[in-house]
């Protein structure tokens, strides 16, 4: 199934207004209708709980309501249909798309992707032994420029009873791959249209739990990710985890709680595998899930002393 990853993650929440505020200052554009999206047009969307045009809520209560998976071509979405078929109810939606419950008990749609083509230069770095990659006297930080906005929705990650019964959904009926392991935790999966090293994290958790773990925001590299994350800070929003490294993905992250009752992650640089990746194992524990972590502190200048701790 040639599945892109995600367009689109559908929320239902109690305070609206606040909800929109933070994906506003998280750098998304709001386009109507609920809809706030990233530079490539992914998007997260936002209605009140009791809208009658949601899915209903999980048994838990979590905000999400839908996972909207994008798909190269009208050929895709047909195929998934007559997959699903098999043994579930699929709904056609008026626009084209389709909708259905996976295994897991988790809305999940399909449609042919909402994504523009970027043309956005990643960060460039000037290293020794290496070829500069910015010109002479061209700077790379420029003060009072604006903050970097979110590329793309890249990934997810969902709390469930079940990560077997995940898996194996969506590898065999979905064309999902498995990159990486972490023991007695849960596994990365990636769509079959991409190398990005996963779109869907599955964690093991009990039924209580289920529910949307964390999306994660594409940044422009990891200067992006620390830029972002400290204005973002700045304006009262609180740190959960980073900045740092994960080792699964090798991406940068920088982890924020929300009024969704899931964090956000701002992120950079995530590795690129094909089929002929072999995945890894390995427990599931600090060790295993970044390579370094900071903690952010207060601006300081080297004037007047050492810094205060």
């Amino acid at each position: 199934m040639k599945i892109i990853g995600p367009d689109a993650l559908l929320f239902g929440v109690d305070d609206v207004a606040t909800a929109e505020t933070y994906l506003v200052d998280v750098g998304l554009t709001p386009v109507g209708d609920g809809r706030f999206e990233a530079l490539d047009g992914t998007a997260l969307i936002v209605k009140s709980n009791d809208d009658p045009s949601l899915p209903p809520a999980l048994p838990t209560g979590n905000s999400l309501r839908k996972q909207i998976f994008g798909v190269v071509d009208e050929a895709t979405v047909d195929a998934i249909a007559a997959e699903l078929s098999k043994d579930r109810k699929v709904d056609r939606l008026a626009d084209g798309s389709i909708e259905a419950w996976d295994d897991a008990g988790f809305r999940i749609g399909f449609q042919v992707t909402c994504r523009r083509p970027l043309e956005l230069a990643a960060e460039r770095i000037n290293a020794p032994g290496a070829t500069p990659q910015r010109a002479i006297n061209e700077v790379a930080v420029t003060v009072g420029a604006p903050v970097p906005k979110p590329r793309t929705l890249a990934h997810y990650a969902l709390f469930t009873p079940d990560a077997g019964k995940c898996e194996a959904f969506y590898v065999s009926r979905l064309g999902f791959r498995v990159t990486d392991r972490l023991t007695g935790a849960g596994m990365f999966l990636q769509s079959a249209a991409t190398h990005e090293h996963h779109r869907v994290f599955f964690i093991q958790t009990p039924p209580q739990m289920q529910g949307l773990e964390h999306l994660a925001l594409h940044l422009g590299g990891p200067g992006e990710v620390f830029e972002i994350g400290s204005a973002f800070a700045a304006k009262g929003y609180q740190s959960f985890w980073g900045p740092g490294r994960h080792i699964m993905g090798s991406n940068w992250f920088w982890y924020f709680n929300s009024p969704f009752g899931c964090r956000f992650e701002f992120d950079a640089d995530m590795d690129q595998h094909d089929e002929t990746w072999t995945p890894r194992v390995a427990p599931a524990k600090a060790d295993s899930t970044q390579i370094f972590l900071f903690q952010q502190r207060e601006l300081w200048a080297p004037v007047g002393g050492p810094p205060r701790h």
